[in-house]
């Protein structure tokens, strides 16, 4: 009897440490989860009410979309929609941008380490508190977020691709449970998507690159209040571009003298186009090919982008830039050159491309970590107004009949790429 007692007390303590281990095992699968998933909740939560406080119409945009072909939007898109006509911050610090300012826009995704980098150097700019510096996200990262919610050395204005293909996880542009996936035939697999030249069908991570940079321009030079007026010089940089302390004021050089010395130049930059190169070092600006690191153009110029919007979404390359470089700037007519200093203001130096993940399985991994040497020369602007200009008239690129490295072969992709381009243009018809 004694025996059956102790049996069943056993039983019963057994019972119950399989209870506590169940909970706890439960307990922390939620924390799990909730980790997970608190940066969208968080964000969801933190500006839903601001937003909805504060957000004013700039444009009609149940009126754009009835007339647009955009896909529908979740509920993070649409607030992130809203977020982005909210005022700048900082305004308390800085009340006033300088007259004639360069407008800085950094365009980013998902690599922090890099980020902070960029963000460290951006602080030590001469001139930077004079402007408005926008930040561009390719989707939503809580940790991306918190480091520019820190900046307080200027204006901020933060704005997120409400169409990024990473807010969609179950449907277009992002990846869809029915898409033909690398070179599945559509019809035997009874699959959607369209193909590139190539045979391959799209990937959301790769074209997210070109349909970002398509959306930023549209809405930076004509959907944002602070902006759409603004017929001065852009400059635009990313996650993985160090600035140097003289390039805001190199800057204001160039764009001074890009209309007395190189009239027929296009932009102004802050690197060679060769990303490895520092500059030649002489006493002379230079004149050569629009490089994609600190790249600067006005109004004029997005304008006569903006009518080539045929050409930049159909061509078959995921690739914003070489897409402009074979498609879009040999259509001017003429060479597109682009005045810069001998000396290199800005500084390509991420290894890992833009859109390679994190949480992939085959991460690139880099701890962002540079040793760039700046020296006193790069502290303050080392551009001379007296110099005469060296063109490089033969230019390296792609040549006639280059058909693009593919990516972006999908018709929905192309649609939306143009459905882009008359966002902000059906207010003024």
């Amino acid at each position: 009897m004694a025996s059956s007692r102790k049996s069943r007390i056993k039983d019963a303590a057994f019972r119950r440490l399989v209870s506590v281990v169940l909970i706890i095992l439960l307990g922390a699968f939620l924390i799990l989860f909730l980790l997970r998933t608190c940066s969208v909740s968080s964000f969801l939560t933190r500006y839903a009410f601001e937003s909805e406080q504060t957000f004013q119409i700039t444009f009609n945009y149940t009126h754009i979309t009835e007339k647009l072909n955009l896909p529908k939007q979740n509920e993070l898109s649409i607030l992130l929609e809203k977020r982005n006509q909210l005022p700048p911050r900082n305004l308390d610090l800085y009340p006033e941008l300088a007259k004639d300012h360069t407008v800085i826009v950094l365009y980013v995704h998902n690599r922090p380490q890099y980020l902070k980098v960029v963000v460290d150097s951006l602080s030590k700019v001469v001139g930077i508190s004079e402007t408005l510096l926008i930040v561009s996200h390719d989707g939503y990262f809580d940790e991306m977020n918190k480091i520019i919610e820190g900046i307080r050395f200027c204006q901020v204005k933060q704005i997120f691709a409400p169409y990024s293909p990473h807010l969609f996880q179950n449907s277009f542009p992002g990846i869809s449970p029915t898409d033909c996936k690398d070179k599945e035939d559509r019809v035997k697999n009874n699959c959607e998507g369209t193909p590139d030249q190539y045979g391959n069908h799209r990937s959301p991570k790769i074209v997210s690159l070109k349909h970002h940079w398509w959306w930023m321009m549209n809405t930076v030079w004509d959907g944002l209040k602070e902006t759409c007026q603004h017929s001065g010089h852009i400059l635009f940089i990313e996650e993985d571009h160090f600035i140097y302390p003289n390039a805001y004021r190199n800057l204001q050089l160039l764009t001074e003298l890009k209309q007395i010395k190189c009239p027929d130049c296009y932009a102004a930059n802050l690197a060679p186009c060769d990303v490895k190169s520092r500059g030649e070092q002489w006493e002379s600006l230079i004149a050569e090919r629009m490089g994609n690191v600190g790249y600067t153009f006005n109004r004029t110029v997005w304008q006569k982008i903006h009518r080539k919007a045929e050409e930049f979404c159909h061509f078959d390359d995921y690739n914003w830039d070489i897409t402009m470089w074979a498609t879009v700037y040999p259509s001017f007519g003429s060479p597109v050159y682009s005045l810069r200093g001998p000396r290199t203001s800005a500084v390509h130096f991420g290894k890992c491309g833009l859109h390679q993940g994190q949480d992939a399985k085959e991460a690139c991994l880099d701890n962002g970590l540079v040793n760039i040497q700046v020296e006193e020369i790069d502290k303050i602007a080392n551009i001379k107004m007296d110099w005469g200009v060296h063109v490089y008239k033969k230019q390296a690129g792609y040549q006639a009949g280059f058909r693009g490295w593919g990516g972006w072969g999908d018709v929905r992709d192309r649609q939306l790429c143009l459905e882009f381009a008359k966002m902000y243009q059906m207010e003024k018809l």
